[in-house]
């Protein structure tokens, strides 16, 4: 029988799973994180770059985040682009360093933000179910060569059908808890 890595599929899936993980990192939840910041891009040097590579981003206090950009003339910029991010946050400029206060989030705030991370938890699905196809067709691709047989078939796209539902819960499950995160005050 010719192999049929299953392996890759898992692997292909725990890197939509990681993808997931940091745009959960991002959405806030009333405390300061670095990981909020990180969909902040800024416009320099005639480029759109992450925030992380023209600042060091660090929480002195659990309801700041302190940005220290590293060359003075990017300030402005890199003020514009963390209000510009849709993150709800205010920068306050002082020298080469920003302070973001992380104000308190309301109700609103709050269902909004879950409706966003249940948007993220949908898109990670969508991508686990894409790999699911991909895998499903490369097995029927292989029967249809005669590389396998049409036991084997079924047994690997059961095989492939538990590692998509493995996923998927492990995917309710993130989404579950970051809810109780954002919701808890």
């Amino acid at each position: 029988m010719a192999e049929f890595n299953l392996k890759d599929l898992r692997m292909r899936m725990d890197k939509s799973i990681e993808s997931l993980t940091n745009d959960f990192n991002g959405l806030r939840t009333g405390r300061a994180s670095v990981n909020m910041l990180d969909p902040v891009v800024v416009d320099v040097y005639g480029s759109r770059m992450p925030l992380n590579q023209v600042a060091s981003v660090s929480t002195p206090e659990s309801r700041l985040i302190s940005v220290s950009v590293w060359d003075a003339n990017n300030v402005k910029a890199v003020e514009k682009a963390i209000a510009n991010a849709g993150l709800g946050l205010n920068p306050q400029p002082e020298g080469n360093i920003i302070r973001v206060p992380v104000p308190e989030l309301n109700e609103e705030r709050r269902k909004e933000l879950t409706k966003v991370a249940g948007q993220y938890a949908e898109s990670g699905k969508v991508a686990v179910r894409n790999i699911r196809r991909d895998g499903m067709d490369a097995l029927k691709l292989k029967e249809k060569a005669k590389e396998i047989s049409e036991d084997d078939l079924k047994r690997l796209s059961d095989d492939v059908q538990k590692l998509t539902d493995e996923k998927i819960k492990e995917i309710d499950d993130m989404l579950s808890s970051k809810e109780k995160d954002i919701m808890t005050v």
